[in-house]
């Protein structure tokens, strides 16, 4: 009778679906292993985000400042920021008006390493301090970093706005050329993007945070990262996945967005572009550099400097950094008839191909 009763009890539902119980149980371990070590690393990566020191190259006494007509504009979201108007002497040949947008820890005042052979060329320059450097307003909770966010993006294009504004009041084309230094280069990209008045972009040290990033994750990962199996043989995608997971952290945290100076330069249009590189630029690789002009669109150019690091190649080669300069902007922004040998020679067509 006992055994028949014993019999007749249904076995529990935990003894009826333990496969598919242990199956469950596994899935969820190793989902959470794996959100532990991805937590590992984006805690890894933010730090190396925000810590990272930039090659800051401007030194007090690397140039004589230029000294024009000061004035405060407003950014696009309304941060007061500073800006200069620089003119040449003789005002009859009137070239054209070119944006300089300083690099990360710099100021307006660095223009004068860059700008002075332009001005005397002709172009009247109008230069100004991002948020957070030299005079303008930072009043929001934000803290500049050397990563080219929305916030360099609304002071650019504020800046954009102000001169197209000043040259139409004075009769003059709205038609803007812009001269960038490695965050103000990334910064000018993403604004002009947007902006059809752009006519011309010269980018020193210009760099894309994703691929900057993601060759720091790869390069620090095995420092930090214990087990090999965390670091070693991971695809492409999967870096560029983590770098969205830090970009999603890093973003709430630092109160701002982090846009692709990729996607700005693919969705250019028609607006010639001029690379410059210093080929033993420890911060930037070459290959990096390579990546954004392939990027962009025709018209283009390639210099690579050799012997300069970082923002360096004004001071190695400045007489050819005033002559490639004043060219390309003659050519595309004053439309002069200027030869190609100008602005580019046989040999960095030579290092394009290699």
């Amino acid at each position: 009778m006992l055994l028949e009763i014993i019999a007749s009890v249904e076995p529990p539902w935990i003894v009826r679906h333990w496969a598919a119980l242990v199956i469950v149980i596994t899935c969820l371990s190793l989902l959470g292993f794996m959100a532990l070590v991805l937590a590992k690393y984006v805690r890894i990566c933010l730090n190396i985000f925000v810590d990272t020191p930039p090659p800051l190259s401007m030194g007090p006494v690397d140039f004589t400042p230029l000294h024009g007509d000061m004035i405060r504009f407003r950014s696009f979201d309304g941060t007061s920021l500073r800006g200069m108007h620089l003119r040449p002497k003789n005002r009859t040949e009137y070239k054209g008006t070119i944006l300089f947008c300083h690099e990360y820890g710099s100021d307006m005042f660095s223009c004068a390493r860059y700008a002075r052979p332009l001005i005397e060329a002709g172009f009247d320059v109008f230069t100004f301090d991002y948020r957070g450097h030299g005079d303008s307003s930072n009043r929001s909770r934000y803290k500049p970093l050397q990563w080219p966010s929305d916030k360099e993006q609304q002071d650019t294009l504020g800046a954009l706005a102000y001169v197209e504004a000043a040259l139409t009041a004075e009769g003059k084309s709205p038609n803007v050329g812009i001269f960038g230094i490695s965050r103000g280069a990334g910064s000018a990209l993403l604004a002009a993007c947007s902006t059809p008045n752009v006519k011309a972009i010269l980018c020193d040290g210009v760099f894309s945070t994703e691929l900057t990033i993601i060759s720091f994750m790869k390069r620090w990962a095995r420092i930090f990262a214990s087990v090999k199996l965390v670091y070693e043989n991971h695809t492409e995608r999967f870096w560029q996945f983590l770098y969205w997971l830090l970009i999603r952290f890093a973003q709430p945290k630092l109160a701002c967005r982090y846009p692709s100076v990729r996607k700005a330069l693919m969705e250019m249009r028609n607006c010639p572009t001029m690379f410059v590189y210093g080929q033993r630029d420890s911060y930037i690789r070459e290959d990096q550099t390579r990546a954004l002009h392939a990027m962009a669109p025709e018209p283009k150019y390639l210099w690579i400097v050799k012997g300069a690091k970082h923002n360096q190649a004004a001071i190695v080669e400045p007489r050819q950094y005033a002559a490639r300069s004043i060219a390309f902007f003659r050519k595309h922004l004053a439309e002069e008839n200027v030869a190609e040998s100008e602005i580019t020679d046989p040999a960095d067509t030579e290092a394009e191909v290699a």
